[in-house]
């Protein structure tokens, strides 16, 4: 993999599209490293010295080159405006690094999980594109959607969880609520529900993605974790008194 080429090419594809302070903060968002500085007078522009020392500092890191591919992916798509595309691509390729690859590697893994249907139609191209912020994102608006359009409710994020789960008045049951045992993990889905809305749905609701960055395993996490919401939804029953 010629990261060097990769990333003189790279940085001349962008230095008119944006600024040093955006391409610092997407690269600082992404990448698990402080960047280094190599130097190479051949790079007239500031912005395009930027991209290349990120580049390599990402081809130094220790890390599988799996992983290496993933993150300079997604920092060069997400630096790249939707009429660079096709340019982004050809550089990739014709430097060894086939994305299409690399690609079926990421939809493999996301796949591997069998998140539920919901995910799935939110959140796979998402995190296929390496946007792992807005793949959780997007879950959490939808569950959200999905348990006021079942509780027949207005209210939203962690007063709408802790209102229509309760094992007391709450309008959704996933158990009789006659026992302890039921009535623990009525609650149980009350508080995950809410710790949801106020832990990931609120931060990633008002902070900028770079601001609050997702990685991909926790991301993974996350979606498993919603799976699990949507599925104890899915099965829920709507109870009025």
């Amino acid at each position: 993999m010629n990261y060097r080429l990769i990333a003189i090419e790279v940085g001349d594809l962008l230095k008119y599209d944006q600024t040093i302070n955006k391409i610092d903060r997407v690269g600082q968002a992404i990448f698990p490293f402080d960047k280094e500085c190599f130097p190479n007078d051949s790079i007239t522009s500031s912005r395009a010295k930027i991209v290349y020392d990120w580049i390599l500092s990402l081809a130094k890191y220790r890390i599988e080159n799996e992983k290496r591919n993933e993150l300079l992916i997604s920092f060069c798509r997400k630096l790249c405006s939707g009429s660079h595309d096709y340019e982004l691509e050809r550089i990739l390729e014709s430097n060894g690094l086939n994305s299409t690859s690399v690609n079926r590697e990421i939809i493999s893994n996301f796949m591997s999980h069998s998140f539920h249907a919901e995910i799935v139609l939110h959140s796979k191209k998402l995190f296929i594109q390496g946007h792992y912020f807005h793949a959780v994102f997007e879950a959490c608006k939808v569950y959200n959607k999905k348990v006021q359009e079942k509780a027949q409710s207005e209210k939203d994020g962690q007063n709408l969880m802790l209102d229509v789960w309760g094992a007391d008045n709450g309008v959704l049951k996933i158990t009789p609520c006659q026992t302890e045992t039921d009535r623990n993990t009525q609650n149980g889905i009350k508080f995950l529900s809410a710790g949801l809305m106020q832990a990931i749905r609120n931060p990633t609701a008002h902070e900028p993605a770079i601001d609050w960055p997702v990685n991909k395993q926790d991301c993974l996490d996350l979606l498993g974790f919603l799976s699990y919401l949507f599925r104890q939804l899915d099965k829920s029953t709507y109870y009025k008194a």
